[in-house]
């Protein structure tokens, strides 16, 4: 069993800023309301999300193709994290996942059966199935 931390520093009231971290350092960014909801430079709890399930979602597909024994060259994927600010509170109603991969010797229908088994199966995956709704928007091989 493995942990891993992030951490978050706040500064002020709802208009001040932070900076959220991780444990091995390699991410240090400042995130603040303007950046979450207003397009500023900065990081955001969706984004950062975003990235944490795309990166476990392509290294999970990666995974189950090698152990069929597929040649993976390339695997890219974005994950768009819908953020509904309409309501009393905000709420992450929608992930969209998008993924392309180089990947000798499978057909199309093949990769999406693939993409759909790591979309379901990835540990962000479990994670984010509080989450309305998380769709495999593609699967493409190029």
């Amino acid at each position: 069993m493995t942990n891993q931390r992030g951490t978050a520093v706040w500064h002020g009231d709802i208009k001040g800023s932070g900076e959220i971290s991780t444990q091995s350092g390699t991410v240090q960014a400042p995130y603040s309301t303007g950046a979450r909801f207003e397009g500023e430079k900065g990081t955001n709890p969706e984004e950062l999300i975003g990235a944490a399930h795309a990166g476990c979602f392509t290294m999970f597909l990666t995974s189950i193709l090698t152990k069929d024994g597929k040649q993976v060259k390339q695997i890219k994927t974005e994950s768009k994290v819908t953020l509904d600010t309409s309501g009393e509170v905000p709420k992450v109603v929608k992930i969209s996942l998008s993924t392309e991969g180089e990947v000798q010797g499978l057909s199309p229908e093949e990769f999406q059966q693939y993409a759909e088994k790591a979309k379901e199966n990835c540990p962000m995956s479990q994670l984010l199935k509080a989450v309305p709704e998380m769709e495999l928007a593609s699967a493409k091989l190029k």
